[in-house]
This record gives structure tokens, C-alpha cells and sequence, in this order.
């Protein structure tokens, strides 16, 4: 006797999901690759010198920003804020009170890169052309 199925089988009448899985990565695919992504960027001029003359020492007054991986955020000169629009007030009232101090620029290294960014931007944004950024000498 022929028989089709085992005696204490039953059948199992769940859908096949794979080929509805196929589409979906397929279309999703797709409209990755089509998305338009608008990606903010900040064009910065870096200055064409020889290598030796780029790292220099500053031996004058200057008006010292640091901007430090945990809060607050931002210092100018040692003294610490962790409120942007206080920190942006102080140093333009720094800045008009010294213009002849060159504006130094120091992150740290675990710092966020997008208080970096901020911080170029503002710059280029009020025109502080006269600005130095503190890199620590390569070996």
C-alpha cells in the first residue's frame, strides 16, 4: 500500500517567507541607493608652508580656547563653560578687548569632532582669520 504522508504527520500550513524577505532587502536596497543625503560640510583653508615652519611655539599673549571631552565643553583661558551662547559672548568680548592676541585653538583628543566643527564654524563665521590650532609634534 502507497501511502503520502506518515501516519501522526500533520501538515505544517505556515507561509515560505523567503522570497517576501528577498523583495523587502531588495527594495530597501533601492532606496538607499536612490536617497538623497545632505551632507553639511565646512571648507577650510590649510595654509602651504614647509613642515617645519607649520609647528611653532607662541611666546606672547594669547587668547586660549580649549575644547574638552566631557563637560563643560569649552574653556577660554582656564576658565570653563558648559553654556555655548556664554562661551561664544565671553570670547567675542575677548576678542574685542585683545585684538593683537592670536586666537589658539586646543581639543582634546577624546573630544566630540562636532564641537570642533561648531567652533570652525563660528570662527568663519565672525571672520577670525588669525587663528592657530595646538597639535602635538608627531614623532
Amino acid at each position: 500500500m502507497i501511502t503520502s504522508q506518515k501516519p501522526g504527520q500533520q501538515f505544517d500550513f505556515k507561509p515560505d517567507l523567503t522570497p517576501l524577505l528577498d523583495i523587502i532587502f531588495i527594495v530597501m536596497v533601492f532606496l538607499l541607493l536612490t536617497a538623497s543625503i545632505n551632507i553639511q560640510t565646512l571648507e577650510i583653508d590649510v595654509p602651504q608652508t614647509e613642515e617645519q615652519q607649520v609647528l611653532e611655539s607662541v611666546e606672547q599673549d594669547v587668547i586660549a580656547i580649549n575644547i574638552l571631552a566631557s563637560d563643560p565643553q569649552w574653556a577660554i583661558n582656564g576658565k570653563s563653560y558648559s553654556d555655548w551662547e556664554m562661551f561664544a559672548h565671553d570670547l567675542l568680548l575677548k576678542i574685542e578687548e585683545h585684538p593683537d592676541h592670536p586666537v589658539i585653538l586646543g581639543a582634546d583628543k577624546q573630544a566630540n569632532v562636532e564641537q570642533m566643527m561648531r567652533m570652525l564654524a563660528f570662527m568663519q563665521k565672525h571672520n577670525l582669520s588669525q587663528t592657530q590650532i595646538i597639535m602635538e609634534e608627531s614623532n
